[in-house]
């Protein structure tokens, strides 16, 4: 088990959230704001992880034309930012604790 991997996954995930939660986003952009982030991120896993994040119900999306280029948008849902709000107050807690 790698803690740290696990770890940053989770970390991941709640960017992806966030970011969501903020404003509708595509792939593309998420993926530039997760490489100012430190993050590597391939499109082998960051669509799945954005796929599963709907089918959870944290994310809905629709497609459109940006750029001249289809792409699909995502916004957190209501669920997602509910998710969101939870997580960070954990997080914050964790934070307090261990920092």
């Amino acid at each position: 088990m790698d803690v740290v991997r696990d770890f940053k996954n989770g970390a991941l995930r709640l960017r992806v959230l966030q970011y969501a939660a903020s404003a509708e986003v595509h792939g593309a952009w998420v993926t530039e704001a997760l490489t100012g982030h430190g993050y590597t991120v391939s499109p082998g896993t960051l669509y799945p992880l954005l796929h599963r994040l709907q089918e959870a119900g944290l994310l809905k999306s629709r497609g459109d034309v940006v750029d001249g280029r289809r792409v699909r948008l995502y916004k957190a849902t209501k669920r997602g930012k509910k998710v969101l709000a939870d997580c960070r107050a954990v997080l914050a807690d964790l934070v307090e604790e261990v920092v």
